[in-house]
This record gives structure tokens, C-alpha cells and sequence, in this order.
């Protein structure tokens, strides 16, 4: 086959969006749908950022049209002088094109990476916007990210502001229904992260309509104090703001009772999930800050020679950082990871100054903070000896996997997958039923250990989470643990369909949530849905997995005589009736379980696993009525 010149082929303007969507929206599933919808709220954020906007309304209008209405200066209406048409036109339908490539319009944004309104538009089936500006409201409507017709007067206004409307085309993406949680979450963030901005988002999808509202005016102080609701904070919130060269840094920290971190980190309010430079030099600014505190403190430093290490000073910290720059860099479009370079020294400055600053006027603060951080470090020397001692153990009894894992042949992780099983019986019944080359059973036995309330050095005693750990193949602790080494890509927890069962998958949860979140973010872990009934009409058996599938098959044949069985445990089932329900990948029922908004989950599980009772009971009053399956 000829290569020559006619084989190159030139897409003009939006037509490259629609050929590779993949590099400018990151993925074609739902996270990059809700992508979409960001795009267009961070132009808003961006406006009130510049001290433009004070409220943004997002609605999901029926058919997943979304509506992003808010009241900054609008999108500027006039003629651009280079194009020769209107500059709606122009920001809405061309590359690269808008008023984050000048300083003058806004000192910063959320980043410059090509994605943004003219790509929703390519990506849409169609969109429209409607801008408020000089008493007009221009209007102009798209199919596919082409015009319909130039920018029109619409009608007369004393409003200004900008209104985007698009329905995402089904073309392109693998589904276009909205998640609501998932946008509240993002829009929660926003709302922390920029004091005093009003985000609502309403679901008019359905006849009962869904709505929240968000306004803070503590900003990432409020943000900390909500994280922090359910827990018991050793002391007041630590919080400063400080520029250097033009980079403006704010932090808000607090230490609680607690084993666990929680680090959220922002670049002008977009969520850097994977940290970056900003988090590496608040690191080392707080590791080398505390160190000298600790040299200090003559009474704390006659207890032993210690110095704290980053692992050491993390136990318990809660921290917000947000930092704004003029211009951001990020490891791909859907700018996870901060990476400017110059961001690290500058960040290590900040923060040390800040911390400074806080420590020497609560010294009180400083010696709980400390005290907390030389039982953390005790700690985690007890784990490093009981890692020791494990893997001393594995290599004198030989072979590195549990006896009582049952694994499959298939060596392909991406093959694989485990069942984390309750209890022996059911366990027993599972490997009888499983498919062996590709499915491996490990038997828990009993209740794990609350991770929650437990520090490494504990959890590494418990016998059954050393034996997860063992067939996972991960490691644990951040020294240690590598999401690349999981022998499973799909690892399903299956227990028993009561309170039992919930509580048992509950605490497998929380395991995996603090110390093998990395494997939920993968989407390696399920749920097993069991079915609670089975149903015989003579010789034909149908399960049902729930009370209203169960009535409703009865009801549809009420005229044939019903045997009902209904299954207290797993246990009950024999090896071919677990798989053709509960195992078999042709007719199996599995949950993925997914963090589409981290705050709400951290929450959840400080509630349900943490030492408070009281949040707890009002959590369970509060939520009881809605529960059909009793689950996490």
C-alpha cells in the first residue's frame, strides 16, 4: 500500500474532536460525560474566581439535558477582530480560543489543555447559549459543534450572565446518564474551595425532583470542618494563605484521633485526585517543620532519639491544600496530577512559613500534634517487624500464598479474579462450584478486623486480613503497597444476604477503602449479589434477589403452585446452584463498587466504623426508610 501525500489527512476545526474524543475528554464513559458538564461550570467558576460571579445554577433537564446558568459578565458579544464574527461564535465553536490565554481576562483557571466549552459543543448533539450582556440576550444555537445560524438578539434584559444548555450525543459516549451524586460532589468541592459562591444543581429528571444547594463562606476552613464532623479533632484548624510569585497558596490542616489521612489538593478549584508538586512540598514542609519542633521540646526528646519520618506525621491529618497559579500544568487532560516544577520549592516555603507561624503561637497544639506523631512512628516500626515476620514465615514454611486460598490456574491478572468468601462452608461450596481456571476462592472466617479504629501494627496481627494481603499480592502501607502487583483484577466480596453478611462486607470495605483504595479506584472490586429466594413452579426454578422480584414473578404466575425457599446463607446453596447464581459470568448479578464523591464515603465510613455512637444512630434513623438491601 502507497504512502504519500493524499494519505495525510487534515481535520479542520471541531471535526478532530469528534475523530479522537478520547484526547480531549479523557475517556468516553460516564467520567467523561460528567467531564463535560465541569468544562462548562469551571468557565462560571472561573468568572467568579475573578470576582464576576456569585451564583451558579446547574439543572439535569429531562432527556440528560444539561443547563449551567450564571451571573458573571457574560461571554464578551461584540465582533472579534481577527475572525470577523461574533466572539460567542468564536470561544464556542474554535480551539483554543478564550480569555484564559490572557492574563489581563483571568489572572487564573483551571488549566489550558484544550479541553473546554468548544469541545462539549463538538461533543453535543447539540448546544445552545444564551448570553445577557448590554441589556441584549444573544443567542445562538449548535448541532454538533456547527452553528445553525449566526448569533441572533433573542430579547431585551437587565440581567448579565451566561446560559449553556447541551444534550451529550449518544454517538459518542457509552452512556449519557447524569449520576446527580456525582455532580453534587464536584459542586460541593467548588463551592468549599471559592467562599461565599452559591452552586445549586437540580435533577428535574424525575416528577419528585432532587436539588442541593452549596454556599460556604469559611471556604477550605469549612471544607476541614466538615471532613472532620464525625470525628474528634485534637485542636483547632490550622489555616493560612500566603503568595510568592504570583502563586497563591492556601492550607487548612487539622489532627484527629484517628489512623487514617484525608488530602484533598486543588489547582485553581480542579481536583488534583493523584496530588502533585503542591502535595510533595506541603510534605516536606510539615515532615521537616515537626522534626524541629520535636528537637526543640526537651521533654518529648528525653523519651528517645526520634525523628519523624513522612509516614510518621500523616496519622490522622486532615488537609485541604488549594493553590492558584497563573499557568498550571497537568500529567494529561483530565489533569489529575499537578506537575510544574517550580511549584514544589515555592509550596515547602509557603507551608513552613505558615506552620511556623501557627506552632509557635499554640504550643499547646504543637505538643499534641507531636505526641500523637512519636505514637504513630512506634507504631509503624511494630509493622515494619511484624512485615518481617511474615515474610520470614512464608519463606521458612515455603511458597508465598495462604494454604487456605483455593487459586486458579490462569497466571493473567487481568483474567483473574478472587471471591472473598464467608465463612468455611460457603467457602467449601465454592470451590466445588468455581470455574478454576480463572476464579480462585479464599474463605474468610468470622468477622475481620475495624480497620478504622486500628493503627498498621494491629492490623498486621489479625490473621485473616495477613491472609488477604498474602493472596492480593499488593503489600500494604505506602512503603510497600503497589497496585500493579494485584494478582486479581476483579476481586468480589461474597457474603451471606443478612445483618451478619452486611456487617462482614462492611468491614471488608473499610479495609480496602483505607489501606487498598488504589484497587477501588482501579475498579477491581465488586460485590456478589446472591439471590434470597428460589422459586419452583414444578420442575422449573427461578431465584429472585429481592422481596418485590419475588412477589412480582408470583404474581405473574398466580395460577401455577409456588415452592418458596428462602436463603438465610450462603451455605444453604450447594456448589451448581452458587454458581449458576452467584459465580457464573454469563448470569451472575455483581455490584462494581465506585467513590464517585470521596467526602461523602470518608464520612460514611467514619460514621459507621468509628468510635462515635451518636452520629451513628442518627445516621441509621435518618436513612433507615430508604434501605432496600441492606449495604454499604
Amino acid at each position: 500500500m502507497s504512502y504519500s501525500a493524499e494519505k495525510i489527512k487534515i481535520l479542520e476545526g471541531l471535526e478532530a474532536v469528534r475523530k479522537r474524543p478520547g484526547m480531549y475528554i479523557g475517556t468516553q464513559d460516564e467520567t467523561g460525560l460528567h467531564k463535560m458538564v465541569y468544562e462548562v461550570v469551571d468557565n462560571s467558576v472561573d468568572e467568579a474566581m475573578a470576582g464576576n460571579c456569585t451564583e451558579i445554577k446547574v439543572s439535569i433537564l429531562p432527556d440528560n439535558i444539561i443547563e449551567v446558568i450564571d451571573d458573571g459578565r457574560g461571554i464578551p458579544t461584540g465582533i472579534h477582530p481577527d475572525k470577523g464574527i461574533s466572539t460567542i461564535e468564536v470561544v464556542m465553536t474554535i480551539l483554543h480560543a478564550g480569555g484564559k490565554f490572557e492574563n489581563d481576562a483571568y489572572k487564573v483557571s483551571g488549566g489550558l489543555h484544550g479541553v473546554g466549552v468548544s469541545v462539549v459543543n463538538a461533543l453535543s448533539e447539540w448546544m445552545e447559549v444564551e448570553v445577557h450582556s448590554l441589556g441584549q440576550i444573544h443567542y445562538q444555537k449548535y448541532t454538533t459543534g456547527i452553528p445553525v445560524a449566526p448569533v441572533s438578539i433573542k430579547g431585551e434584559t437587565t440581567l448579565t450572565g451566561t446560559t449553556v444548555r447541551f444534550k451529550p450525543d449518544k454517538t459518542i459516549f457509552t452512556t449519557t446518564e447524569f449520576l446527580f451524586d456525582t455532580l453534587s460532589a464536584r459542586f460541593r468541592e467548588l463551592a468549599f474551595l471559592n467562599n461565599s459562591l452559591k452552586i445549586s444543581i437540580t435533577d428535574a429528571r424525575k416528577e419528585e425532583k432532587q436539588s442541593h444547594e452549596f454556599q460556604y463562606d469559611g471556604g477550605i476552613v469549612s471544607f476541614v470542618d466538615h471532613i472532620n464532623a464525625s470525628k474528634h479533632p485534637l485542636h483547632k484548624i490550622c489555616h493560612f494563605n500566603r503568595e510568592k510569585d504570583s502563586i497563591i497558596a492556601e492550607v487548612a490542616l487539622q489532627y484527629c484521633d484517628t489512623y487514617n489521612e484525608t488530602i484533598f489538593t486543588f489547582t485553581n478549584g480542579i481536583n488534583n485526585s493523584l496530588g502533585g508538586t503542591h502535595l510533595e512540598g506541603f510534605r516536606a514542609a510539615l515532615t521537616r517543620t515537626l522534626n524541629d519542633f520535636l528537637k526543640k521540646d526537651q521533654n518529648l526528646s528525653k523519651k528517645g532519639t526520634i525523628t519523624l519520618s513522612g509516614e510518621d506525621v500523616k496519622e490522622g491529618l486532615c488537609v485541604v491544600i488549594s493553590v492558584k497559579i497563573p499557568q498550571p500544568q497537568f500529567n494529561s487532560q483530565t489533569k489529575e496530577k499537578l506537575v510544574n516544577a517550580e511549584i514544589k520549592g515555592i509550596m515547602q516555603t509557603l507551608t513552613s512559613e505558615g506552620l511556623v507561624l501557627f506552632f509557635e503561637e499554640n504550643p499547646a497544639i504543637i505538643k499534641k500534634i507531636l505526641e500523637k506523631c512519636i505514637l504513630a512512628s512506634k507504631a509503624r516500626e511494630a509493622a515494619r517487624r511484624a512485615r518481617d515476620l511474615t515474610r520470614r514465615k512464608t519463606v521458612l514454611e515455603g511458597g508465598g500464598l495462604p494454604g487456605k486460598l483455593a487459586d486458579c490456574s490462569e497466571k493473567d491478572p487481568a483474567k483473574s479474579e478472587i471471591y472473598l468468601v464467608e465463612g468455611d462452608s460457603a467457602g467449601g461450596s465454592a470451590k466445588q462450584g468455581r470455574d478454576r481456571n480463572t476464579q480462585a476462592i479464599l474463605p474468610l472466617k468470622g468477622k475481620i478486623l475495624n480497620v478504622e479504629k486500628s493503627r498498621l501494627d494491629k492490623i498486621l496481627a489479625n490473621e485473616e486480613i495477613r491472609t488477604l494481603i498474602s493472596a492480593l499480592g499488593t503489600g500494604i502501607g505506602e512503603d510497600e503497597f503497589n497496585v500493579d502487583k494485584a494478582r486479581y483484577h476483579k476481586i468480589v466480596i461474597m457474603t451471606d444476604a443478612d445483618i451478619d453478611g452486611s456487617h462482614i462486607r462492611t468491614l471488608i470495605l473499610t479495609f480496602f477503602f483505607r489501606h487498598m483504595r488504589p484497587l477501588i479506584e482501579r475498579g477491581f472490586l465488586f460485590v456478589a449479589q446472591p439471590p434470597l429466594y428460589q422459586l419452583k413452579f414444578g420442575k422449573e426454578s427461578i431465584y429472585a434477589y429481592s422481596d418485590r422480584e419475588k412477589d412480582e414473578l408470583i404474581r405473574s404466575r398466580q395460577n401455577d403452585k409456588v415452592v418458596i425457599q428462602r436463603y438465610k446463607g450462603l451455605g444453604e446453596m450447594n456448589p451448581e446452584q452458587l454458581w449458576e447464581t452467584t459465580m457464573d459470568p454469563e448470569r451472575r448479578v455483581v455490584l462494581q463498587v465506585k467513590m464517585d464523591d470521596l467526602v461523602a464515603a470518608e464520612d460514611t465510613f467514619n460514621i459507621l466504623m468509628g468510635d462515635d455512637v451518636s452520629p451513628r444512630r442518627r445516621f441509621i434513623e435518618e436513612n433507615s426508610a430508604k434501605v432496600s438491601n441492606l449495604d454499604l
